[in-house]
């Protein structure tokens, strides 16, 4: 299993893979601008396992695609997206070609698209679609299919009776696990995965969860994993990224996230979130509604819904700052002006949390 620090250094030049700068997607509606991402900032390390986490509509889905330049027409993606290859010069990828594109989405960052156990062309057998993708990147069969057996066992798989299954044949369970082999199959040393889980009964989640840490941990693979599940991420992630109006409104390691959440928002969803330590009637449903992206809320975005909400909060929108357990070799910064305040006026109600073996 992959050894997870929560107490890893800063970021720096030399361990960031990818950096994203004002990163926003828009989309031009008859009502007026959409704007589905907006003004995303991150530094993505070398190695770790970035949760994103939110409540559906927040722009998780967004950020994963934004990644990889792949927002869906008419979508407008502005900003800046740097990739630091290992080896290499650094590649612009809101500046690259289709071609370009098509050779890096494969090759250096993979990506598992939200409901993509139902994508499987359902005409042609697994192994088939492990060689239509090594032709249209000029690998070799020979060497690609080996690396594609040694994948599949991986995943807990057997070679020989996937390869030759159409996709009907397998269960969920299995279409996604072949799947992750699938996007491993060029080497990336990034895979964003959007919901890889959501389809899956709880028992499957689980063992996907512990399949993608020793994966990251044999391949030495940096992973975007999204999820609304925050307890799932819990379980995987290095450090957590919470998304509300189509930003992130917190990010640290995710012990503290988890355990020492500074925005409201984190600890509303925490506190909404079921949990098997926690009775059913101390779960509190968020009250209100995700804001549209057309009409996002002046001020801070959350300062409708939230219980600490006054004037200042209306007017003024608070950019990252420390929370009270921010350190300078963890940061854990919110948007939020009363993260000082947060964690007594917002109690947090979990015992534990199902998936977390941190201590």
């Amino acid at each position: 299993m992959s050894t997870h620090n929560s107490q890893q250094t800063a970021a720096s030049e030399e361990d960031t893979i990818v950096t994203t700068r004002d990163l926003s997607v828009s989309y031009d509606l008859e009502r007026g601008e959409s704007r589905v991402l907006d003004g995303v900032d991150v530094d993505i390390r070398r190695g770790e396992i970035l949760g994103v986490v939110g409540e559906s509509g927040s722009g998780k889905s967004m950020f994963a695609s934004a990644l990889l330049d792949a927002v869906p027409e008419p979508g407008l993606t502005m900003g800046d997206i740097q990739y630091y290859p290992e080896r290499g010069e650094t590649i612009d990828v809101l500046d690259q070609t289709d071609e370009e594109l098509r050779q890096m989405r494969w090759e250096d960052i993979s990506m598992v698209f939200q409901g993509a156990m139902d994508s499987w062309n359902p005409t042609i057998t697994i192994g088939d679609h492990f060689e239509e993708t090594l032709k249209a990147h000029r690998v070799p069969k020979g060497e690609g299919m080996e690396r594609a057996r040694q994948l599949i066992s991986d995943v807990y798989l057997d070679p020989d009776r996937v390869l030759s299954s159409y996709p009907h044949e397998l269960s969920g369970g299995m279409k996604q696990r072949a799947l992750i082999a699938l996007s491993l199959l060029l080497e990336p040393e990034v895979l964003v995965m959007d919901e890889p889980t959501a389809a899956l009964d709880l028992l499957m989640q689980r063992s996907i969860i512990a399949l993608l840490s020793d994966l990251q941990e044999e391949y030495n693979l940096t992973m975007v994993f999204i999820t609304h599940d925050l307890e799932l991420a819990s379980g995987l992630a290095d450090r957590i990224a919470v998304m509300y109006a189509f930003g992130f409104c917190e990010i640290g390691p995710a012990n503290k996230v988890i355990h020492s959440g500074g925005h409201p928002y984190t600890r509303a969803l925490i506190n909404s979130t079921p949990n098997l330590n926690t009775p059913v009637e101390e779960m509190e449903p968020i009250e209100g509604e995700s804001p549209d992206p057309v009409n996002v809320p002046d001020g801070c975005s959350y300062h409708p819904r939230c219980p600490l909400s006054d004037e200042h909060c209306i007017e003024s929108n608070p950019t990252m700052r420390p929370t009270p357990s921010d350190e300078r070799d963890a940061p854990h910064e919110a948007t939020c002006h009363y993260t000082d305040k947060v964690p007594e006026e917002i109690p947090l109600h979990i015992e534990g949390v199902r998936y977390d073996e941190r201590e």
